[in-house]
């Protein structure tokens, strides 16, 4: 099977009249020896692992080492309290995003979608705007496959880790794979699906991956949220009919051009960014100190 591009899965959607979800679904088929039931089974197995880690997160799981956790449920009591401005699904996409990431931060179970250090982006996305629209889980698991298909276009064109392209390669793909699957799960148009993926891209390119004394906590988790803010801004332009003049797969090939050309300080290194801040030094010098644990 020849592998697809952003442009060929929209045009074989919008032909055959199906989903980009429907055509990435048929292609894992064809490519493997997996049927197609079973990939359906493994998918649906997949959400219910994002909605548990959800609810893990909201419990008010901390990490070990004690620097995240505990934001979620912070939010989430501030949202039901009436004290947040904007709303749904932004208020609830904030939640559950910081959750799965907080649950990943200490060590629970997620999906890797992409990566562990972005698993917050695509739940956060997906269950909240499913909540809004009343999308069934079978729209959830197809939304899902189509954010896969973009997250394989953008693993063969560029990179998904923040290694080798910064965070833009990890929480911008996770973006770009969340505003597809939330438009497409919204009625949007295979062609909108990916101006949202474009969107949503372009606004986190650049983005470095700096960690922390090397742990994926900070900055990470919060910019889980904050991805997922961006891909509902893309989803919401691109239903209303705007559209990235950069073509999706050219907004991938970008965004691999400018991770090649980060200096390696600001590709999960932590040389460069927040990890070198004074607050970020002191942080690293106490969690390597004999019986920091």
């Amino acid at each position: 099977m020849q592998p697809f591009t952003l442009a060929s899965l929209a045009a074989t959607a919008a032909e055959r009249r199906v989903t980009i979800g429907a055509v990435v679904r048929e292609h894992e088929v064809k490519s493997g020896e997996v049927a197609e039931g079973e990939l359906l089974a493994r998918m649906a197995i997949n959400l219910q692992v994002m909605r548990k880690a959800v609810a893990r997160g909201l419990s008010g799981i901390k990490s070990r080492s004690g620097l995240t956790g505990g934001d979620a449920r912070r939010v989430d009591e501030a949202r039901r309290d009436g004290r947040l401005i904007v709303g749904d699904p932004l208020d609830s996409a904030i939640v559950k995003a910081l959750a799965v990431s907080e649950v990943n931060a200490a060590m629970g179970r997620i999906v890797a979608a992409p990566t562990a250090g972005s698993c917050g982006v695509l739940p956060g996305v997906l269950l909240s705007v499913a909540e809004k629209t009343g999308a069934d889980d079978a729209a959830l698991v197809d939304a899902l496959f189509a954010a896969g298909g973009v997250g394989q276009v953008i693993a063969g064109s560029a990179s998904l880790a923040g290694a080798e392209g910064g965070c833009q390669a990890e929480c911008g793909s996770a973006a770009a794979m969340a505003a597809a699957g939330a438009t497409q799960m919204s009625g949007g148009t295979p062609a909108q699906c990916m101006h949202a993926a474009a969107i949503a891209l372009k606004g986190l390119m650049g983005l470095v991956c700096d960690p922390v004394a090397g742990l994926v906590e900070v900055p990470c988790v919060k910019r889980n949220a904050l991805a997922a803010a961006i891909a509902l801004a893309a989803m919401e332009m691109a239903l209303a009919g705007v559209e990235s003049v950069i073509p999706a797969d050219e907004v991938v090939g970008a965004m691999g051009a400018v991770g090649r050309a980060l200096p390696a300080s600001l590709r999960e290194t932590s040389q460069g960014g927040l990890a070198v801040t004074p607050t970020g030094c002191r942080l690293a010098h106490q969690f390597t100190k004999p019986n920091s644990s």
